[in-house]
């Protein structure tokens, strides 16, 4: 019955009937160690024992769950967590807007206020980058396969090269300041920029501090608005909370979603300046834009989880783990290597190897995914919080996966690593 668009239940065609932390389980009791993470939005893994048990005392109790945008207590305590932990610890000063369930939703958002704050209406994205797949983020994002689904055009949206897009010689952002300082470049001036630090679905390209913060630059000395598309490579994913900390910037606006809620629970918020806070009273709305349930789940992860460094240090260590791993089968397949904290990905240059490697691991009991725009990175993505020896167990599954897909080690030529140790390791 359901229909023809399914895609992940293809990559992993079995029934799963529970999951624990770093594992699923299917119907015919066989587990699995999840190196995917529900693509990012279960950092704190499944079914969180400290998170769970916030959210069972709360609907126990009879707690609202639906409430549009009503005062509720578990947004108030979601709202000062916010404060506490993220915001005032950071030096950061945002208003918070609950745009919508979804990770598209807040990008919407962010693209209608930065129109509406600006007058302009022209939006800079870069290569490879992904948004979602609702119209206005579908026109932000690079993949053709995924435009194609819209049937209309995609307006109102100027792509340029990402950093290292040509090679790591080409200054992108020069081109980019050339185009826009040229009036005959046929590229409007811009209402914003949307970027994401690390390109998790574009094929795990990451974004250097220098870049971040030049690009931080030409958006103020352009007058365009900064909006950080922190989706999937936000909640702890590269290290610190917000991928974008490493490089000292401060985005005007900020979009999270996925591991927001801490429980793969529907979540989104979108973080603003509080001079662009220039929506009228329902401008913009959701009816389950006041998700209470995952308003309890996101405060039981700040509090537990980032009151201290504890878990950034933790991503770290295991990033380097994963890195040391990934730079030896590159050498030994003459594979490229790229990827922050715990978002990392290997690159085979032979067609369909990836996808290859993700079938053979599935079938030793390992969920791995691709990405790319020919899914031809294999894309390492488990929960923050994963045991040391099931992330050794995990990373024993995909080298046996790539040796029986690839053979016997064919070059002994030196791994190319697309990022430099510090920004692996967040």
């Amino acid at each position: 019955m359901e229909s023809n668009v399914r895609s992940y239940c293809r990559s992993f065609p079995t029934i799963f009937t529970r999951a624990k932390d770093h594992l699923l389980f299917d119907e015919q009791g066989r587990s699995f160690i999840d190196f995917f993470a529900g693509a990012g939005s279960l950092n704190y893994g499944h079914n969180n024992d400290v998170i769970k048990s916030a959210l069972l005392e709360y609907l126990s109790a009879d707690g609202v769950t639906h409430a549009l945008d009503m005062s509720t207590a578990a947004k108030r305590d979601l709202l000062q967590a916010m404060q506490d932990v993220l915001l005032a610890p950071r030096g950061l000063d945002y208003k918070v807007m609950f745009p919508g369930p979804t990770g598209t939703n807040a990008v919407e958002s962010a693209l209608k206020l930065a129109r509406k704050v600006t007058g302009r209406a022209n939006v800079i994205a870069f290569t490879n980058g992904f948004h979602g797949m609702t119209l206005g983020s579908l026109a932000m994002t690079g993949n053709s396969g995924k435009r194609a689904g819209a049937g209309v055009a995609l307006s109102d949206a100027s792509h340029m090269p990402f950093c290292d897009y040509f090679d790591a010689d080409t200054d992108t952002i020069s081109l980019i300041e050339s185009y826009l300082s040229d009036n005959s470049s046929g590229i409007e001036p811009p209402a914003a920029f949307i970027v994401e630090t690390v390109q998790a679905e574009g094929g795990v390209n990451v974004a250097s501090k220098k870049w971040l913060q030049r690009l931080a630059a030409l958006a103020k000395k352009v007058g365009a608005l900064l909006i950080m598309d922190d989706i999937q490579v936000g909640c702890g994913r590269t290290g610190p909370f917000f991928s974008f900390e490493f490089a000292g910037i401060k985005p005007d606006i900020v979009c999270l979603s996925k591991s927001f809620s801490g429980y793969g629970l529907p979540l989104a918020v979108v973080l603003m300046k509080p001079e662009l806070d220039a929506f009228q009273p329902g401008e913009h709305n959701g009816t389950f834009r006041g998700h209470n349930p995952a308003f309890v789940t996101a405060t039981a992860a700040l509090r537990n989880y980032w009151q201290d460094d504890q878990l950034s240090l933790a991503v770290n260590s295991k990033a380097k783990k994963i890195k040391a791993t990934l730079l030896d089968l590159a050498e030994a397949y003459g594979a490229d290597v790229r990827g922050r904290g715990l978002i990392q990905g290997i690159q085979f240059h032979e067609e369909d190897v990836s996808a290859k490697i993700s079938r053979a691991a599935f079938g030793r009991g390992l969920i791995i995914e691709t990405a790319g725009p020919n899914d031809e990175v294999v894309k390492t993505l488990p929960p923050l919080t994963i045991a040391e020896d099931a992330l050794d167990n995990g990373l024993k599954i995909l080298v046996d996966s790539v040796r029986e897909v690839m053979g016997s080690p064919r070059t002994k030529k030196p791994a190319q690593s697309m990022a430099s140790a510090d920004e692996v390791s967040g």
